[in-house]
């Protein structure tokens, strides 16, 4: 049987990967005094992140989301896992978007303070983004696809 996964998802899991890397390069651009390479940096990462999100969204809306086709006894483990990760990357999006605008808009104080805990809550949701493809796709082969359309309208 032969082995392959799906491209949609490992092409925006990539993107999230990027994105996470970018930051972390920003963050010790910015620990070398590097102001203008972190500004650069840390746009890359936000446009990494968008582009995951952009196929995310797309792939939702028009494919669907896979459910956890692993056995029944781990998932209300990845359920778990899935809330979580969910979370981390919702409050990791709008601490992203604040940190940005403070460090475009130099309000230097609050993007400061905001960016350290901005990177870990990202990282983590990365980290967690990886494992939920992981299970979805390596780990366990995935359940049923339906789009959100045709959940929707009942096509």
């Amino acid at each position: 049987m032969a082995f392959s996964l799906p491209i949609l998802p490992t092409i925006s899991t990539s993107f999230i990967v990027l994105s996470a890397a970018t930051v972390a390069l920003g963050w010790w651009q910015i620990k070398k005094r590097n102001i203008e390479a972190h500004k650069k940096t840390m746009l890359a990462a936000a446009v990494f992140a968008l582009i995951f999100f952009i196929i995310y969204a797309s792939r939702t809306i028009f494919i669907g989301n896979t459910s956890f086709g692993g056995p029944e006894n781990v998932k209300p483990y990845y359920t778990l896992f899935l809330i979580f990760h969910i979370t981390l990357a919702t409050v990791g999006a709008v601490f992203g978007i604040v940190t940005l605008l403070t460090g475009y808009k130099n309000i230097l104080s609050k993007h400061r303070k905001l960016g350290p805990i901005t990177s870990i809550i990202w990282f983590f949701s990365a980290i967690t983004g990886v494992a939920v493809y992981l299970l979805l796709y390596v780990f366990y082969k995935g359940g049923q696809t339906t789009s959100m359309i045709k959940a929707i309208l009942g096509f």
